[in-house]
């Protein structure tokens, strides 16, 4: 169960991140990189990010990146939020796969639907 200090944190942190990838990849045609959900430690030391990427094929390429360039983006994090919180969490980034996921029960039940209508006739 998560404090209330640990939920703000978390929203501070998922709503100023989406506004540092969303400007981040306004120069790449096609590429939307959002934030889908934060989890702060109890302690606060430690942000688990959840991103997720369209296209999904992409995904793991475009959050090795941002992994690659963690210290930039926790920096960019800090500037913004500096007035807010006096340490910066460590962030760690994963892909959100579960709209893919959800995509991919929602073709197996049509494909079963289309299979049982079929047999029926």
């Amino acid at each position: 169960m998560e404090t209330t200090r640990q939920n703000k944190i978390s929203r501070l942190i998922q709503k100023e991140l989406g506004e540092i990838f969303r400007l981040q990849t306004q120069g790449m045609r096609g590429v939307i990189v959002s934030v889908s959900a934060c989890r702060v430690s109890p302690d606060l030391s430690v942000c688990r990010v959840y991103l997720s990427v369209f296209p999904s094929e992409r995904a793991e390429e475009l959050v090795g990146n941002i992994t690659a360039n963690q210290r930039q983006v926790r920096y960019e994090l800090g500037k913004r939020v500096r007035f807010q919180l006096r340490i910066i969490p460590e962030l760690k980034f994963f892909v959100d796969d579960s709209l893919d996921y959800a995509e991919h029960i929602d073709h197996l039940l049509k494909e079963a639907s289309k299979g049982k209508t079929t047999d029926e006739e």
